[in-house]
């Protein structure tokens, strides 16, 4: 018979092996949600403004992602006609993006 560490040490890995699996599974559905998410943005954008995503993303991924999630879901719901460009899309960052206090100093 096996004594209790040989059995302990069984249920270790065992257990480990199925957390490893658990885990690989939600990375791949991960994964395949990026990657239907730059499937629909490559229809709604234009290069152009698809260039202008990216580099929202090196300075600001979270508002990139919220950009993205705004995009497919006006996308979805058919508010959108046709691709959207660069111009278009600098236009909606200007709604999208929180005003700036303008901070004027006087000084006496």
């Amino acid at each position: 018979m096996a004594s209790e560490d040989e059995l302990e040490e069984i249920r270790k890995r065992k257990y480990e092996q199925m957390l490893q699996s658990q885990t690989g599974a939600e990375e791949e559905k991960r994964q395949e949600l990026e990657e239907a998410k730059k499937t629909i943005i490559r229809q709604i954008l234009t290069t152009d403004a698809r260039e202008r995503l990216n580099n929202i993303r090196i300075t600001k991924p979270d508002f990139a992602e919220q950009l993205e999630n705004q995009l497919i879901a006006l996308a979805h719901t058919g508010r959108l006609k046709g691709r959207i460009d660069d111009m278009q899309l600098k236009k909606l960052l200007m709604q999208v993006m929180p005003k700036k206090r303008e901070i004027t100093i006087s000084r006496r």
